[in-house]
């Protein structure tokens, strides 16, 4: 899953892994931000780089051992990469060759057609547009397959589903 806050991301990582009985890996972003008292700041970066890296190894170890082909992340480095530009300007270097070394098979783009929610960490509801524009550039600079997924509730879950299954053969 990739794209701008409150666009439905977690919502489908965990549909995605229910209807594909494998791991799934939380935003790293949010696990950070929840534990850290103010804003994230340009030095938090490389923590929620290094915080995705766990999360994603536990998820790929988990999936493994159940025999699952499939794992599934809210969010990856990537993200990282177009967050760390959009706030501070720059991402540090290591970060974006991990990025590139890690891409994933598919990234599912959400777009930004769901309500906005404050919730203490989320903070661009004017600037929704302008991100999820960031997000395509960088998956098209990162020449990866990437599918836009949009709509509400069971129809936007059924193109994912779709993308997913078409991708993988399931």
């Amino acid at each position: 899953m990739t794209g701008g806050e409150c666009a439905g991301k977690t919502t489908l990582a965990r549909a995605l892994a229910a209807r594909f009985a494998t791991a799934w890996a939380p935003e790293a972003a949010r696990a950070v931000a929840d534990g850290k008292r103010g804003a994230l700041g340009p030095e938090d970066v490389p923590v929620i780089a290094r915080e995705h890296l766990v999360l994603a190894e536990e998820a790929e170890r988990t999936a493994r051992a159940a025999g699952a082909r499939l794992v599934v992340f809210d969010q990856d480095l990537l993200s990282t990469v177009v967050y760390a530009r959009h706030y501070y300007g720059s991402c540090p270097a290591w970060i974006e060759r991990r990025a590139a070394e890690r891409r994933g098979d598919l990234y599912l783009l959400c777009r930004p057609d769901l309500p906005w929610r404050a919730d203490g960490v989320r903070d661009r509801p004017a600037a929704r547009e302008e991100i999820h524009a960031l997000f395509v550039a960088a998956l098209r600079g990162a020449n990866v397959r990437a599918v836009e997924i949009g709509g509400v509730g069971p129809a936007r879950e059924a193109l994912a589903l779709a993308a997913v299954a078409d991708r993988t053969g399931a």
